[in-house]
């Protein structure tokens, strides 16, 4: 009998259940581990839902029509061609993601960091995945002549690698791909002939919108699939629906009918009555689109003061430009780290921070990184207030860095730092 793959539950929805558990039990802990957005809904959004709650029956498995085209229209309003008969809908994009890794076959080709979901999706499905390096502040794109050469590795030792995913922006860094390195991944996957699939859950999270994240589909239009969905912008993670724009021409047509195909045997049809809703969304009447505007802006600021603190405390730490995370990188400290602490790899520094100090952190090692590299990932999502009254007035301050329950958690962070980096009177064996 073959042995089922060996995967672990998500480290992100691992550490968020391990700290709502400590926060249960009375513990005073700060949840930093996952990217969940701490939003209330907008209003009319719940409308539409409640709405559309008797609307019972299946559906078309790719989707209804409403919210096909107003996905298509989406994209469109962002340079990209979309034909609503090659979009399809599902239960978020995680699960969209897993049935195209599943549709393409193959092996598949992802950074190094990536999202902890695309390795053990693979894994899955009963593939391998190969892990290419990011480009220094360019995390979510793997190096286009790093690319090259692992597919060549690759192949020569009877792998089949087919598809490349990237991340713009990218998760777990923050980052936003040049448009020069997204063009040369474009050129080295037409060259390899590889399908793109670019998970661009939050492009609508760069901070500075005068210079968005360029997708892959607009240098290779033909081999790329773009997925998105409501999650990240508009803060209900747990509506669960995601929509993927499959390319033109025959590869996108052979892709739509694996996929709907492997759709119908997975989740029958997206929930109808979420469809409603954000297909209302995904047409980005004025109401939404400020909404999304200021979660935006409340993003930006938050996560950037937060950086402050960990630049201050001497980690490394590129410049956050989108999203609400941070990738700092203790290697300048790790003499000290050691010696104070007997601190020595990335999973070590986030079990003291969680254990001693109650912030709940993941380490570099979660996202495929090398297990003693002194990396982190801290999310800035869910720290604008505890209630809907809080996290509205946090979401319409001018100044969200004024408000106590905002400010709080930024010293808490500061606090934490300082304590960890200051000089040790006693020492500990490395």
């Amino acid at each position: 009998m073959t042995e089922p793959p060996k995967v672990t539950l998500s480290a992100t929805l691992a550490a968020d259940e391990a700290l709502a558990r400590r926060r249960a039990a009375g513990e005073q802990v700060l949840i930093m581990a996952s990217g969940e957005i701490g939003l209330t809904v907008h209003p009319e959004l719940r409308a539409r839902l409640a709405a559309a709650a008797d609307q019972a029956a299946y559906g078309p498995v790719s989707g209804s029509p409403a919210l096909r085209a107003a996905a298509a229209g989406y994209w469109q309003r962002r340079g990209l061609d979309a034909d609503p008969d090659l979009v399809v809908a599902g239960p978020g994009t995680k699960s969209l993601l897993f049935a195209l890794i599943m549709a393409v076959g193959g092996d598949v080709v992802i950074p190094r960091p990536s999202w902890v979901t695309y390795a053990a999706q693979a894994e899955l499905v009963g593939a391998r995945a190969f892990h290419v390096p990011v480009l220094a502040g360019q995390g979510g794109v793997p190096d286009p002549d790093g690319l090259r050469e692992e597919v060549a590795r690759a192949r020569a030792a009877g792998r089949d690698p087919r598809s490349v995913v990237v991340t713009l922006p990218d998760n777990p860094t923050g980052n936003v791909a040049s448009p020069d390195t997204v063009r040369r991944l474009a050129e080295a996957a037409r060259e390899l002939d590889l399908v793109i699939i670019s998970d661009e859950i939050y492009c609508d999270l760069v901070f500075e919108t005068d210079t968005p994240a360029v997708s892959p589909a607009v240098i290779a239009p033909e081999r790329t699939v773009v997925t998105t969905g409501l999650t990240k912008n508009l803060a209900v993670g747990g509506w669960r629906t995601g929509i993927a724009r499959l390319p033109s021409g025959d590869l996108g047509r052979q892709l739509h009918s694996r996929l709907v195909a492997i759709a119908s045997q997975i989740w029958s049809s997206p929930p109808a009555p979420v469809q409603v809703a954000a297909a209302y969304a995904l047409d980005e009447p004025p109401e939404i689109t400020a909404r999304v505007a200021a979660s935006r802006r409340l993003h930006g600021i938050v996560a950037r003061a937060m950086a402050e603190r960990f630049v201050k405390a001497g980690a490394l730490l590129d410049p956050v430009v989108a999203t609400c995370y941070l990738y700092p990188d203790f290697e300048p400290l790790r003499e000290q780290l050691a010696t104070a602490h007997g601190v020595h790899t990335g999973a070590e520094l986030v079990g003291l921070l969680s254990e001693r100090y109650g912030l709940g952190v993941l380490a570099g090692e979660a996202f495929g990184e090398d297990p003693g590299l002194l990396r982190l990932r801290a999310a800035t999502s869910r720290l604008y207030g505890e209630t809907a009254e809080q996290q509205d007035t946090a979401l319409a301050a001018a100044d969200p860095l004024g408000l106590p329950w905002v400010q709080a958690p930024l010293n808490r962070v500061e606090e934490v730092l300082a304590d960890l980096t200051a000089p040790s009177t006693t020492t500990r064996p490395l």
